[in-house]
């Protein structure tokens, strides 16, 4: 539905556009434009142009029409206008209120369906795609009360983090963000989860974090995932399984290594990412896979573990593999 507000606005930046203006005043100050051609002669523009600006004005309400055969036109006053114009505008956003209020009166017919008593053993649902998934998540973060805690694994959602949660941090709900060490590798992901923490975000880093996830207030779970390249995610709603991510979070939270400010490097967790590479070492993984496994390049991968096989001594991957593993194992690491 196109209103006369937006078409005049449109209309205005093309030809004719950059006359409207001295059209208009042309007509207030002779009271009328009686003559098109006398008026295009006055104004020093073509017909065309006086036409389209004439178009336009009549439009927006701004000029009016008197006498159709001998095309005069009388101006209005610009309040009145803008009155009208208002008017079409409003009564646009009531009928659309009103298509919102048809077509959600129609969808709430199945939402018996939905919660009775036949869903309710379904304590797993799944929702696929991009718009659904923001939705949902949208829907999730406006009803959380007290406490979100994140697994997140990937740190090209560094962004999305921050849309997400700031919002929250903004309404005294509190935010807990577990991530992977590489989230310190990048200055401009380290930029982005420092807005975290000044909103007031706790954020700390582990070697591996197999999947992302989310906890609303401790009672429901969101598990991401892809299906066939698209975003999907898991919510669950079964008690034991929240428990079990409940668990899980406080587990790696007490492992994990805080991030403090947009300095917190790769240093402060040197030790740490060294024996999650040594026990992926000592699997006989390839460095490919322990770089995948481990969310790092390749190459920072192998730099890493040059420097381990340096300091071990050691004579080949398993044997650095195996070497460092003991020592930090030995050390209580």
């Amino acid at each position: 539905m196109k209103n006369s507000t937006t078409t005049w606005l449109a209309d205005s930046v093309r030809a004719g556009g950059a006359h409207v203006t001295g059209v208009y005043r042309y007509a207030t100050r002779n009271g009328a434009i009686d003559a098109l051609d006398v008026a295009a002669v006055e104004l020093g523009i073509g017909m065309r142009e006086l036409n389209e600006a004439v178009d336009q004005l009549v439009e927006s309400r701004l000029l009016r029409a008197v006498d159709g055969a001998a095309r005069r036109f009388i101006p209005v006053d610009p309040q009145v206008a803008a009155n009208a114009l208002v008017s079409s505008v409003e009564r646009e956003i009531y009928q659309r209120r009103e298509l919102i209020d048809q077509i959600r009166e129609r969808i709430d017919v199945f939402r018996e369906d939905y919660g009775g008593p036949a869903a309710a053993p379904s304590q797993i649902e799944y929702l696929v795609g991009s718009l659904e998934v923001r939705g949902f998540l949208k829907m999730a973060g406006d009803a959380c009360r007290t406490e979100v805690l994140v697994l997140q694994s990937s740190e090209d959602d560094a962004e999305e983090l921050a849309q997400a949660y700031l919002p929250l941090l903004s309404r005294g709900v509190t935010v807990r963000i577990i991530c992977q060490h590489r989230n310190r590798a990048d200055l401009s992901t380290r930029m982005k989860l420092k807005q975290l923490t000044d909103a007031g975000a706790a954020i700390g880093t582990v070697s591996h974090i197999p999947r992302s996830a989310v906890v609303f207030d401790r009672s429901l779970v969101v598990l991401f995932g892809l299906a066939d390249g698209e975003t999907n995610v898991a919510r669950v709603h079964h008690d034991g399984i929240v428990r079990f991510l409940l668990d899980l979070f406080d587990h790696l939270w007490d492992t994990a290594m805080p991030l403090e400010g947009a300095e917190s490097g790769y240093a402060n967790v040197a030790d740490d990412l060294r024996q999650a590479i040594a026990g992926l070492m000592a699997k006989g993984y390839t460095d490919e896979v322990v770089a995948r496994k481990l969310g790092m390049s390749v190459r920072s991968c192998r730099r890493h573990i040059a420097t381990l096989m340096r300091d071990l001594d050691a004579t080949s991957r398993f044997q650095a593999g195996v070497q460092a593993a003991r020592k930090f194992l030995a050390s209580g690491a």
